[in-house]
């Protein structure tokens, strides 16, 4: 159990620094995340200087709503996404899927270990986007209500779970392509675009529950932020939750399982 336990630490170790070591990569994933955060702040605040009666502080509960939704629900995913095709399909761009697999590790574990080292870099990045998000909302206050301890407390959980979410989907839908590019268009295309229009979409009714951005803002905490929001049970949340989360990584470790090396 041990000697299982060693393997599967050192197995996790060498996904993490395969992607870490990407230094260009990593440079993408932090600028998709903390950009616009940064470009929201600023713009902010240069209003609010420039005619502080008619725009108000850039910080407070507000902006802390708005800094939600861009960690949880676009930028954050976007990256997210980003990490999991790198990790779902990385090596097999690279060409070194089968050096991976002439080593005598089981090809299941191989998908296994790129979940944690992906989860790894992307709750990474998104703790210190949020870190930055939350020094703003304090700091550019000025005066107006701020979240509480247990608002942010919540809130970290849920963009954890959003997050994590997204990139397991991504290293599952990667590793069943065998296409990085391809994993990237289809899930930014589908997160960014598609998705939100269903989700706006009422006449589609409680079919939208399916839908993963849909479970999402229904979970998400804090004041609203404009986004539509879906109606629907706790439990019927955890199971579309539960849906994604294990369907697509599934047949990511199926395929991986029977590629031709």
């Amino acid at each position: 159990m041990t000697r299982n336990l060693t393997i599967a630490r050192q197995m996790v170790s060498a996904d993490l620094l395969r992607l870490r070591k990407k230094r260009g990569f990593m440079a993408l994933v932090l600028t998709v995340v903390i950009a616009p955060i940064v470009i929201v702040t600023g713009y902010n605040v240069i209003q609010h200087a420039s005619d502080p009666v008619a725009n108000g502080p850039a910080g407070g509960l507000h902006y802390f709503g708005r800094l939600l939704d861009l960690l949880g629900v676009f930028m954050g995913p976007v990256a997210a996404v980003l990490i999991g095709a790198e990790a779902g399909a990385g090596d097999l761009n690279a060409g070194v899927f089968r050096d991976n697999v002439v080593t005598g590790r089981s090809r299941l574990a191989l998908f296994l270990a790129r979940i944690p080292a992906a989860l790894a870099i992307s709750l990474t990045v998104t703790a210190l986007g949020f870190a930055i998000g939350l020094a703003a909302t304090f700091g550019f206050a000025g005066g107006l209500a701020t979240p509480s301890l247990s608002l942010i407390l919540e809130s970290v959980a849920w963009l954890a779970l959003a997050n994590s979410v997204v990139c397991v989907v991504a290293i599952g839908v990667a590793s069943l392509t065998g296409s990085r590019p391809g994993t990237i268009t289809a899930l930014i295309g589908w997160q960014l675009v598609l998705s939100p229009l269903l989700v706006q979409a009422t006449k589609l009714g409680s079919v939208r529950s399916g839908l993963l951005d849909g479970v999402m803002l229904f979970l998400k905490p804090g004041p609203a932020s404009g986004a539509p929001t879906i109606t629907m049970s706790v439990a019927v949340a955890v199971l579309v939750l539960a849906a994604w989360v294990l369907a697509l990584p599934a047949l990511g470790a199926w395929r991986t399982r029977t590629r031709d090396a």
